[in-house]
């Protein structure tokens, strides 16, 4: 809102405020993905929210990783793979949205394997809780995760390093 001078009010500062660190954080992932993708380490598909989608994430990103030098069964693919099979599965169970597909992106960079599952729910975050194993499988596994807002639903990351 502004007032009769032209001058923003504090709503206006409040916006502000919680938009720049997005945008930083966007700006930031942007470079992030250019570099990445400039070195041909980017992959991304898209995979129906199915049982049989998951699996074949999981399947084309360990052969794409094996492109990019990361063999399979060594201890690296090993652990990418098996947070991908985690995040494909709760993006499947926990985050479809009928007639809506989740997203899979693997981005090898300096030293981290990133993937990210993209999917249509916001509102079913993931947590690590009573009874639930497969978020603690990716802290296991992960150097980190995280979750990130998207216009549509969210996207959950983790980053698996390169040496094991």
């Amino acid at each position: 809102m502004h007032d009769a001078t032209g001058a923003g009010g504090d709503s206006d500062t409040e916006w502000l405020a919680g938009v720049l660190p997005q945008l930083d954080q966007a700006w930031a992932d942007l470079v992030t993905g250019l570099d990445a993708a400039l070195q041909g380490f980017v992959f991304v598909q898209r995979f129906s929210a199915t049982p049989r989608g998951a699996r074949l994430a999981r399947h084309l990103a360990l052969v794409q990783l094996h492109a990019w030098g990361i063999p399979h069964g060594s201890g690296v693919a090993d652990g990418v793979g098996l947070v991908i099979a985690e995040l494909a599965a709760n993006a499947v169970t926990h985050g479809r949205v009928p007639g809506r597909d989740f997203e899979l992106r693997v981005v090898r960079l300096d030293g981290v394997v990133r993937v990210e599952v993209s999917d249509g729910r916001r509102d079913r975050l993931p947590c690590t809780r009573e009874g639930g194993y497969g978020m603690r499988i990716i802290e296991g596994v992960a150097a980190g995760w995280g979750v990130s807002d998207r216009m549509v639903g969210k996207t959950v990351w983790a980053e698996c390093p390169l040496r094991p």
